[in-house]
């Protein structure tokens, strides 16, 4: 897939057919931030102020306001109005009888400069970002979190394709329990995805209900220089639009 991420559009109807995908950076203005925490709710304010570092704390203003901002979009409503729910395991969503109505289904991650947001109508997704870091990428934690199959594959590759390959395998499992909205209580064991960096993203395998390789469809995403990313959707009649915010 040729991936082209497009600058802000005027309009972003989202329809029942699309997914759609924003970049954005969370390298802020001091007045783009104070714009953006304005739009925060209490808790998410109260959030900020707890980070020690000033870099950590403008990055996740920046990442919460840029969300408000894209979901009031969609849904025509002032970014500040909006209300969260969150699932057993940390997965927001919309709260409100208004974006119920919509149905709006979004997810988001945010990794060193950069944030992706995942959106979509009446169906599941999940997204994860992650900044390479080659001093994470150890077999030992590969041991730890892979399967015994993507270690496997892991192990096959020369030294220079480990680190890509770990994070394409890190990124994809990330956004796939994501999507199931399980959180680190899906054994990260219990299912295999691809990883050979140039290979196609895909769900490999899982040990539980083997229809959930034709629920859901994988895909990778080149985001920029040292990063790598994933998102999984729930089935495969959409067409994936890329925006950069």
């Amino acid at each position: 897939m040729t991936q082209t991420w497009v600058n802000l559009p005027t309009d972003t109807p989202l329809a029942d057919g699309e997914v759609h995908l924003w970049r954005a950076s969370l390298a802020q203005t001091p007045d783009a931030l104070r714009r953006l925490h304005s739009t925060l709710a209490p808790d998410e304010a109260a959030k900020a102020a707890r980070f020690h570092f000033p870099r950590d704390r403008d990055h996740f203003i920046a990442a919460r306001g840029l969300l408000r901002r894209l979901l009031g979009r969609y849904l025509a409503q002032p970014p500040d109005s909006l209300r969260f729910a969150y699932g057993a395991y940390g997965k927001p969503s919309l709260g409100g009888a208004a974006a119920a109505a919509q149905d709006l289904r979004f997810n988001l991650s945010h990794s060193h400069e950069l944030a992706l947001y995942a959106f979509a109508r009446g169906r599941e997704l999940g997204v994860d970002l992650e900044h390479m870091r080659p001093d994470f990428a150890g077999e030992d934690i590969a041991e730890r979190f892979f399967s015994a199959r993507e270690v496997s594959m892991l192990r096959t590759l020369p030294a220079e394709a480990r680190t890509p390959a770990f994070f394409n395998c890190w990124t994809r499992k990330e956004a796939y329990i994501k999507a199931r909205g399980e959180g680190l209580s899906h054994p990260l064991d219990a299912f295999d995805v691809s990883l050979i960096p140039g290979e196609p993203a895909a769900l490999l395998g899982t040990r539980g209900d083997p229809r959930e390789l034709t629920r859901w469809s994988l895909h990778s995403l080149d985001v920029g220089e040292a990063y790598a990313a994933a998102v999984v959707v729930q089935g495969t009649d959409y067409t994936l639009r890329l925006w950069q915010l």
